[in-house]
């Protein structure tokens, strides 16, 4: 059977998926270990916005994104997602491709976040999408404008491509 939005909508209230080529995946609550890095990410992203009087937005989830306004077969929840572009922006979620996705892994999300949505991502038009992994310790960086993929052990330094000066160190501290 194929889902629509209109199914996710229809979910019990407090009950979170996404939906990607016409399928449900339900969502897990987030671990400690994930809420605190996406915590210290959205910080970071945040003061570096505010120090730089950027008009980006950063939007922790739970937040849909609807890649494509006339696909109703994928909805998405990023954890972390910056839309540069204010005309995307509605009461119900961001509509066409957000300019930064990342995504945390868990053991549930693996497959997931590594392929079904980076595709998704790249197709759309985002133009930089982290893949970070606790349980490996690295973040995959990928600036899909430029063709870039790189590798990154928690600790060392992770560059946003999408804005010059703003790096951020991620560890699970």
């Amino acid at each position: 059977m194929e889902y629509t939005i209109e199914d996710i909508y229809h979910l019990p209230d407090g009950e979170r998926a996404e939906l990607i080529d016409g399928k449900i995946y339900q969502m897990a609550p987030p671990s400690w270990t994930h809420q605190r890095i996406s915590g210290e990410l959205y910080y970071e992203i945040k003061a570096f916005l505010k120090a730089n009087n950027g008009k980006c937005q950063v939007i922790a989830a739970p937040f849909a994104v609807f890649l494509n306004d006339t696909d109703q077969k994928n909805y998405l929840e990023p954890d972390i997602t910056v839309i540069c572009d204010p005309s995307k922006l509605d009461e119900k979620g961001c509509h066409g491709a957000p300019d930064w996705v990342i995504e945390i892994v868990s053991p549930s999300s693996r497959p997931r976040d590594y392929i079904k949505k980076m595709i998704k991502y790249a197709s759309a038009g985002v133009r930089e999408y982290w893949i970070v992994d606790p349980e490996k310790k690295r973040v995959m960086a990928y600036q899909f404008d430029k063709d870039i993929a790189e590798q990154y052990a928690f600790g060392e330094e992770v560059p946003a491509g999408i804005f010059e000066g703003l790096s951020i160190k991620v560890d699970l501290i």
